[in-house]
Order: C-alpha cells, then sequence, then structure tokens
C-alpha cells in the first residue's frame, strides 16, 4: 500500500482515544409541565474504576436541564436504559440535548439533539 507508512506515523503520532459512552437510543414523553427522559447507553464498563456514571439533558445552548446520576457500573448489562422525570422544559423549546459522563474520561464529546414531540 502506497499510503501506509503515512498512516501507521499518524497512528502513532495520535493521542489514544478513551471509550466514551454512547448514546443509543433517547425517548421524551411529556407528562403535564413536566418531562421524562429515558435514555439507553453502551460503555465499556470494566467495574468500578470504569464506569458511564450519569448523563444530562441540556438546552441548545448548553444549559443544564437535568442529571441522572448511575451510582454503579454496568458491565453486565450492556447497553442499559436508565429514566430521569421530572424534567422542566423551558415553553418554546422544541429541542434539548443528551450528554453521557464517564468516572474516568468524564463528559463525552458526542451530544445527541432530541425533537420533542
Amino acid at each position: 500500500m502506497r499510503y501506509a507508512p503515512f498512516l501507521i506515523c499518524l497512528a502513532a503520532a495520535s493521542p489514544a482515544l478513551a471509550d466514551s459512552p454512547v448514546i443509543e437510543r433517547v425517548t421524551a414523553t411529556q407528562t403535564g409541565s413536566d418531562w421524562q427522559f429515558d435514555v439507553t447507553l453502551s460503555h465499556p464498563d470494566t467495574g468500578w474504576d470504569h464506569y458511564a456514571d450519569g448523563w444530562r439533558v441540556l438546552d441548545m445552548q448548553g444549559t443544564e436541564l437535568g442529571l441522572r446520576v448511575l451510582a454503579h457500573p454496568h458491565e453486565h448489562e450492556q447497553p442499559f436504559t436508565r429514566s430521569l422525570s421530572g424534567v422542566r422544559i423551558p415553553n418554546g423549546t422544541s429541542q434539548v440535548q443528551i450528554q453521557a459522563r464517564c468516572i474516568v474520561d468524564g463528559w463525552g464529546a458526542q451530544t445527541v439533539t432530541v425533537t420533542l414531540p
């Protein structure tokens, strides 16, 4: 392969990428004036030293509207779904973002945009 040496050098020069939690699915349901979010995550949890430890609901400007803390690893349950109810969404808001966190690597770069029904 003609480009193989370049690719090898590029890979050697790149920092190791962490395994951030992946947001697999999000369901948003309105109940009265509040919302419930059901979020399915996958992450290569290895135990108490490295696991997905939360996710949050953000408005489109990045303001946190709700936080779901995950209190333990899910190394034998992948992917897994957890819910957060009682989230107040400001009137006129049509989209929010979901962002997941890992106890080692912090908040992931990935956000998933959810259009509210």
